[in-house]
Order: structure tokens, then C-alpha cells, then sequence
């Protein structure tokens, strides 16, 4: 016990009654509501039955027992337990076991190839292995080349890995009371890998103070319209195990005391069934497309009750009005919409509340994607390319630059990545944005993404959002192409409506006729799916690499 009664600077905060750490966020909560559920797994979301429903008390006890199993092993403060798994209760309860250890959780995502992976290993060099049953035969020969054997194994899709243990073998006999270990706010708890959309991933290394902040963040926002925080049942069959999501709509949940629904994988069918079964205040529902798609699920199933849901988040693009009015019509003029805007570096976020800005929101969506202004908690300018601010509309795009205590604190063992992205003392985000109506910022693009096409720039995100209007376009992303007269030729990918014959001449014309002439794509190739994460952004280097020689054949 460290008492310091006599520095009032250099101090820290790291004792059991008032340190900052992930780990103890459940504990916390045992001592008001002890028996209140805290996590739901829906159908295939649990590997073990009694894991199906668990209150914050016997969370907390599983967990512990899961950190000192853990710690049994020679496991000390700083080593790495790399996670290969989807979502699951059973995965939930080891990220906070790890965290109350005082461990470093490292969850991959398991859709990763597995050169990928080895590459990730090389990096984190993990001490323990925690992996679904179902993502071990990919995987196995990678892991074994580089010496990683499973310690435990999440039985969703077969049986435990030979040599390893089930969960529930693993902490059976492990005592279920907190491990005395010393945590401070400052240590890094998690490493997250950047999505590798534009380039190979990076260990994003986020430490508990900033996990903490972007919780507490969102904490007000993912409960308007209740009668008090408590009351939030937050559903998520997007990614949580391995995604910075995890932060917002996890963590804010054990902040307010409240219960977290979780799917497997992406599944707006069950979602939306999911809303009426568990009452769901609050729904991550990823990409507007996604949203979409639980809307049009409400409206087949009139019996489901969505009357609960108050709050819709959202990203990525901006949210068609006309899907925004089929979620109210079936959940109430209630509900809410919100639009986030960050990263896995920066998640305190932009937030953007089509209801407080309808005029603009009804005028523009979804061809600008308004992300609205910057949450209390973030400092944020656009910048021009010499690090001058831009502060007019008229200026034209720049970068956004952030400053937040829910900042990530560096790229794991990527020293000149990190004073790269902190350039100028503000973190470089790589997002092109603007000024719109009334200070509120546009996201115009990825700046890897922009177009750059006979000396003019082109927002991939304004052309995709005319491209949906078209009644024959349900996906469409557009990528630049080499061409030899115009650098980058503006192209067009599509997934059409199912049972719809699409004319790519049409698609063009009905875009020409609402952007400029430089925007327009030059052609539109038709594909049965796009290559995108499990939450639905849209891998535009695939497409780039498997277009190349497009204009050149």
C-alpha cells in the first residue's frame, strides 16, 4: 500500500481504491447491482449454456477466476495473450480477465490471412493463445511455425485444440477473487490492429486512462431518451472482440451499469429480432447499408416490437433519410440516429445527430456524409498540407488533426510511424474533411482513397452515395484506376439489387446527370460482392489490385 501525502506532482494513481483500470469496471458494479444481467450471448454467441445470460456478479467471478488461472501459468504484468476469436461471451469474459491481470490483450481479427497473422505474432510475440475452435485449422500451420501453441480454446464449431483447455476447464478450479496485481491508468492494456484497408496493420497500443475516456464518452449519448443510464440494453452483432467498437458500446455498458447483447457476426435479421426480444435501447448497427437492411427486416416482420430501441449508431457514410424514416415509423419518432466518425487511434469521435440538424441532414444526406462536430472531450482542425488550419468553407479539404485523452498512446514497436502520425504535437488521422453549413464537418474521403483524376481531386464517398440512389445499385464502391490520359480514371464497382438487370451505360448517365463531369465514373464493372471487413467497410485496395490493368487491356 503506497500512502504519499506530500508530492503534489508526479504522482500516481495506482492503488486498489482509486487506480483507472479495464479489469475492474465489473467489480465495480457488483456492489450496486450484483444480480443484474450484463451480457446476453444470442444464438451461437456462447460456447458453454450457463454462459448464455450472465449477471454482473457471476461475470465477475468467471472473470477473476480466468485472470488468476491465467497468472497460474508464470503469466506476468506486460506479457501479451493474443485472441483469435469472433464474438462470444466466453471471449468478452477473457478480454476482461486479461485486463484484471494486468496482461495485454492482442485480438486479432479472425478473417486475417494467415501470412498476416505470423506477421502480427512477430510483432506481439504472445505468451498465451486464446482461439475458436472453428479458426484453428487456418490457422494452425502459422501459429505452429512460429511457436504458438493454443492455451484455451472457445468450443463454437467444434472441439477444444488438442493440448489446450475448454474455458471452463481452464478457471474451474481457480479461485474467483480479484488478483492482486499493480495496475496504473497509464499501462497499456490492449493492442488493436489497424484494419489494413490501406496498408499492412499496425499495433495500436491503447492504455486504460484512454479506454476509460472514450467510454465515459459515450456514456450520455448511447442513452438519450431513458429514464435513467442504467436502463440501456446495448445490442452489437458487429465485431467487439477485436474492433475498437469494443470501447464505445462495451465499455460505456459497464459504465452505466447497463447490459450488452452480443451476435456472433454481422446478422441484421437477428438484430433486428434481437431488438424485440431483449428490448434493446441502443443498437451499433456499422454501415448505413447494414441499418438498412434491419429496416427492411422491421417491415416483413410487423410482429416485432421495436418500440424500445431509442438510439441507432452509425458510420462510415452518410445514413439515407428514407431509411432514417422506416426505423422511426417502426420504432417510434423517439428514436435517434447518430453518426461517429473516428478510428481505432481516436475514438473519442465527431458525432452528428441527423434530428438536431434535420434541415441540413434532410438537404444533403446522403451524398455528403456530415459527421457533425467533435465530441466535449476532442480537440479537432483541418489542416492543410503544411499544417496550416483551415478555417473557411470556401478553403477547400484538409486533414483532421486530433488532440484527446482517448488517444491511442503509439504504434507498438513502430517508433517512426508514431512521430509521423503526431506531426505538429496533433495526431494525423488521414481523413480528408471540409467545413459544411454551420461549422459542421463533411468527411470527403480517405485521403489514400481520393481519386486524383486530370488535375482534379474525387471524393470516392460523394460518388458512391449518388451511386445508391440508383433503384438497380444495393453496393457500389469507386476506386481510382490508372489510365494513361487522365492518371486515375474514376471506376465504378457494383453489386446490383437481387433480380435486377443492371445497364452500366444507364448507372453512368444517372450519375452524370448529378455530378460534375471529372466525378462521373468512365466505367462500372457489376460483381457478385464486394471484399469488405466483417463490419462493412469496404476494402478498396482489393479492388484497386484486381483492377489494375483495367484502361491497359
Amino acid at each position: 500500500m503506497a500512502i504519499n501525502v506530500s508530492d503534489l506532482v508526479d504522482r500516481r494513481a495506482d492503488n486498489r481504491w482509486d487506480r483507472t483500470a479495464v479489469g475492474d469496471l465489473l467489480e465495480r458494479v457488483t456492489w450496486s447491482t450484483p444480480d443484474k444481467t450484463v451480457i446476453v450471448g444470442w444464438d451461437g454467441a456462447f460456447a458453454h449454456p450457463e454462459n448464455e445470460r450472465l449477471t454482473y456478479k457471476q461475470a465477475n467471478d468467471s472473470a477473476n477466476r480466468f485472470a488468476n488461472a491465467l497468472l497460474s501459468k508464470g503469466l506476468v504484468r506486460g506479457d501479451v495473450v493474443m485472441l483469435l476469436c469472433d464474438n462470444s461471451v466466453e471471449a468478452w469474459l477473457t478480454k476482461l480477465a486479461v485486463a484484471k491481470a494486468g496482461l495485454v490483450c492482442a485480438p486479432v481479427n479472425t478473417m486475417m490471412a494467415p501470412d498476416v497473422l505470423g506477421q502480427l505474432v512477430e510483432l506481439v510475440e504472445p505468451k498465451f493463445l486464446v482461439i475458436d475452435s472453428e479458426r484453428w485449422a487456418t490457422n494452425a500451420d502459422i501459429l505452429g511455425y512460429h511457436g504458438v501453441e493454443a492455451g484455451v480454446t472457445i468450443t463454437i464449431g467444434g472441439d477444444a485444440v488438442p493440448g489446450s483447455s475448454s474455458f471452463s476447464e481452464f478457471c474451474a478450479d481457480s479461485p474467483d477473487t480479484e488478483p492482486q496485481v499493480d495496475i496504473h491508468g497509464d499501462d497499456i492494456w490492449q493492442i488493436l490492429f489497424t484494419s489494413g484497408t490501406t496498408a499492412a496493420p499496425k499495433g495500436v497500443m491503447l492504455s486504460h486512462h484512454a479506454t476509460h475516456y472514450a467510454g465515459m464518452n459515450f456514456t450520455a449519448a448511447l442513452t438519450r431518451g431513458l429514464r435513467h443510464e442504467s436502463d440501456i440494453v446495448q445490442c452489437s452483432f458487429l465485431p467487439l472482440i477485436y474492433h475498437v467498437g469494443d470501447h464505445l458500446f462495451n465499455i460505456s455498458v459497464l459504465l452505466n451499469g447497463g447490459t450488452l447483447v452480443i451476435g456472433r457476426k454481422p446478422d441484421p435479421v437477428a438484430t433486428a429480432r434481437a431488438i424485440d426480444r431483449e428490448s434493446v435501447t441502443c443498437l451499433w448497427g456499422g454501415s448505413p447499408a447494414m441499418l438498412g437492411v434491419v429496416a427492411e427486416t422491421l417491415d416483413a416482420e410487423p410482429d416485432l416490437d421495436a418500440s424500445s430501441l431509442k438510439v441507432a449508431v452509425y458510420g462510415w457514410a452518410a445514413l439515407p433519410p428514407r431509411t432514417f424514416a422506416s426505423l422511426r415509423a417502426r420504432c417510434g419518432d423517439s428514436l435517434q440516429a447518430l453518426a461517429i466518425f473516428g478510428q481505432t487511434e481516436s475514438i473519442a469521435c465527431h458525432r452528428f445527430w441527423p434530428d438536431s440538424w434535420s434541415d441540413l441532414y434532410e438537404r444533403t444526406a446522403p451524398r455528403d456524409n456530415y459527421v457533425g462536430v467533435p465530441s466535449p472531450i476532442l480537440s479537432s482542425k483541418i489542416v492543410d498540407p503544411l499544417g496550416v488550419e483551415i478555417t473557411n468553407t470556401d478553403d477547400g479539404p484538409g486533414e483532421a488533426v486530433y488532440r484527446t485523452p482517448a488517444l491511442f498512446s503509439g504504434y507498438y514497436r513502430n517508433e517512426q510511424a508514431t512521430r509521423d502520425a503526431f506531426a505538429g504535437g496533433w495526431f494525423h488521422s488521414g481523413d480528408s474533411c471540409v467545413i459544411g453549413e454551420n461549422g459542421q464537418r463533411i468527411m470527403v474521403d480517405r485521403y489514400k482513397d481520393i481519386v486524383k483524376t486530370g488535375g482534379e481531386n474525387v471524393s470516392t464517398l460523394r460518388v458512391e452515395a449518388v451511386l445508391l440512389e440508383h433503384p438497380a445499385v444495393a453496393r457500389a464502391a469507386v476506386v481510382g484506376l490508372p489510365h494513361e490520359q487522365w492518371g486515375e480514371a474514376v471506376t465504378a464497382v457494383v453489386v446490383t439489387r437481387e433480380g435486377v438487370v443492371a445497364d452500366a451505360s444507364d448507372i453512368i448517365d444517372f450519375a452524370r446527370s448529378r455530378l460534375a463531369g471529372f466525378e462521373t465514373p468512365k466505367r462500372v464493372e457489376f460483381v457478385d460482392s464486394l471484399p469488405d471487413t466483417v463490419g462493412g467497410k469496404i476494402l478498396k485496395y482489393k479492388l484497386r489490385q484486381s483492377l489494375a490493368a483495367l484502361y491497359t487491356t
